[in-house]
């Protein structure tokens, strides 16, 4: 019998970090592995700057400990309390768990803590990314723009935002 039991634990210690590294390469994590270079490079570096204060990153672990979701935000750069949201991910064999929608709650309730004022995302316009997209929909994200070919030719980015209150 699967009881659906996880944890959701902020990030502490480098040996975390390492394990949402290899996660985030792993074959149960992102549907679409054709990462851009910047992408590439923000998914091996994130986790370690949680470390020093630059992010928030909160990640999921099994009963057996083992990472199966991670998602992260950080202030905007004028430090106005508006908080970028970037990657939200759930192994493949958890999906359906309410573990991005339980990231999220995290997120909301840390940013609503912090007296943040908005949280803005993105996400792809391709059908691979129809789940997330309709993540934000169900949490009161609202679609604000629409940035053409931004990822690769035919990739639009959607950008997506809510009021955090």
């Amino acid at each position: 019998m699967i009881t659906h039991t996880y944890s959701i634990q902020r990030l502490a210690s480098e040996e975390t970090a390492a394990r949402i590294v290899d996660f985030f390469f792993s074959s149960n994590s992102f549907d679409d592995t054709r990462y851009t270079p910047g992408e590439e490079e923000q998914l091996k570096t994130l986790p370690y700057r949680a470390l020093s204060g630059e992010v928030v990153f909160w990640y999921a672990t099994s009963e057996e400990g083992e990472i199966i979701g991670a998602s992260c935000a950080a202030e905007n750069d004028q430090k106005t309390g508006g908080y970028s949201w970037d990657y939200v991910v759930v192994h493949r064999q958890y999906r359906g768990w309410g573990i991005a929608a339980n990231l999220l709650s995290h997120m909301i309730e840390y940013l609503r803590h912090a007296s943040a004022r908005y949280l803005i995302t993105y996400t792809c316009s391709l059908p691979e990314y129809q789940t997330v997209r309709r993540l934000f929909d169900r949490n009161g994200f609202q679609l604000i723009g629409q940035c053409p070919d931004y990822y690769f030719e035919g990739e639009d980015r959607l950008i997506y935002w809510r009021k955090i209150s």
